[in-house]
């Protein structure tokens, strides 16, 4: 089997690795692996900003709450997937998930408990990551704690002339600086491994080992291989050439 071509990792396995990885770490090191799992995914977020800042700057666009707004990396599988929106603009631009495709997955695997972790700091840290000044912060207890649906404030107002801009970068744009999952599982896979490693030190190894052969066992041995191979031919590349720009 070719695994460029015919295995392709959706969010659901994007949610399901970093659920096992919070589980695993949390049942062997309790309090100390929910710290060094928060810890990870501040990192793994900020290497997410990182990238899309270097993508806008190398496009000749300054990093603003517009230019955020417009560089995401990731679209839903399909439409329907997901429901999310705009609030209002000004003062400050804020906006709202009601049907999160995360959520979901973590709900179908049971993983709901482990999950949650992903969404404690994960848009804050890609929006510094994007620009260290810039904070995002939850107007709502996120779904995945039991809210009724996700509220972000923004800290900054998209005016109407950024709103304009925004449609118009969007349509410039397409999908051209999008990832696919079998990209964004790798670098979650192998981010959060190697700050659980820094963390907690090789104690760590096992959860590790036991939460990828989870996701072996739970979606084929091919969706765990894919990612190894998107590691080192995609995401480590990506990830030194932006390690590089912010130096």
């Amino acid at each position: 089997m070719s695994a460029d071509k015919d295995v392709h990792c959706k969010i659901e396995h994007h949610a399901v690795m970093f659920a096992l990885l919070s589980k695993n770490v949390i049942k062997q090191f309790h309090v100390e692996g929910k710290d060094a799992i928060l810890t990870a995914m501040t990192k793994y977020g900020n290497e997410r900003g990182a990238r899309m800042a270097q993508n806008a700057l190398k496009n000749g666009d300054e990093l603003t709450v517009m230019t955020n707004q417009a560089y995401g990396e990731w679209q839903p599988d399909y439409d329907g997937q997901m429901t999310f929106g705009q609030l209002r603009t000004q003062p400050t631009l804020q906006t709202y998930i009601s049907k999160c495709a995360w959520c979901e997955a973590w709900k179908k695997h049971g993983l709901l408990e482990y999950g949650k972790y992903y969404c404690v700091d994960v848009d804050n840290a890609v929006f510094q990551g994007f620009r260290p000044d810039f904070v995002c912060s939850h107007l709502t207890e996120s779904m995945s704690f039991g809210g009724d649906r996700c509220e972000f404030d923004w800290g900054a107002p998209l005016t109407d002339e950024d709103v304009i801009k925004l449609q118009e970068k969007k349509k410039e744009l397409g999908t051209s600086r999008m990832k696919d999952f079998n990209f964004h599982t790798a670098h979650l896979l192998h981010s959060i491994s190697e700050t659980l490693l820094e963390e907690l030190g090789d104690k760590a190894r096992p959860a590790i080992d036991k939460a990828k052969q989870e996701f072996a066992n739970t979606f084929g041995k091919e969706y765990l291989d894919v990612l190894e191979k998107s590691y080192d031919t995609r995401v480590k590349r990506s990830c030194v050439s932006c390690l590089h720009e912010k130096a």
